[in-house]
């Protein structure tokens, strides 16, 4: 049976970044997310999103096809439940918003959950705008959505602040390997 970590935080925390780094270093595999929003300069459907119309996600969700979905910043976001019953065990990865790992934690409490949080909203603010991907008005809205979620993070019993990428993957991996026993190589 895989182990089922849910890593979440606001938009624009490095959430990727940690999981891409955490993969370096352990094996895991990473869910593909459903979408309603647009592809991204360089991403690619099936690897980075299963990119789908507001009326194909709309239809899975009426067939009961997801094992959480939200609406996130005007889009809507999910994990196929087929995505968690892939073949193999091991670890098993979900980078997903809030309202989806509440809903994961309901479907499946045994699922690790971890928060990973900003140094501060400025800082988050920051990194957005860096990113070059989103208009002021999207910025202002992820950090009118951000508050909230961080408001949110004393549900969960792990919280990361990434301040420096290279600390927060350190502190996520050993919090992993102590979850799962130190067995993961």
């Amino acid at each position: 049976m895989a182990h089922v970590i849910v890593i979440t935080g606001p938009s624009g925390v490095g959430k990727g970044t940690v999981i891409r780094l955490l993969r370096e270093r352990i094996p895991a595999r990473l869910t593909i997310s459903a979408t309603t929003r647009g592809p991204r300069p360089g991403e690619r459907d099936g690897v980075d999103y299963h990119f789908l119309s507001a009326e194909q996600f709309e239809r899975l969700v009426s067939e009961a096809a997801f094992a959480e979905h939200a609406r996130y910043a005007g889009q809507q976001y999910g994990t196929l439940l087929t995505e968690l019953r892939r073949e193999g065990d091991g670890v098993v990865l979900l980078e997903i918003e809030l309202q989806g790992a509440r809903q994961i934690r309901e479907l499946m409490p045994e699922a690790l959950q971890v928060f990973i949080a900003p140094p501060s909203l400025a800082a988050l603010r920051q990194r957005l705008v860096g990113r070059g991907t989103d208009s002021a008005a999207t910025i202002d809205e992820r950090l009118s959505v951000a508050r909230g979620e961080l408001e949110a993070q004393d549900e969960f019993s792990e919280v990361i602040v990434n301040d420096h990428v290279d600390v927060a993957v350190d502190a996520l991996e050993a919090l992993v390997q102590s979850q799962l026993g130190g067995a993961v190589d």
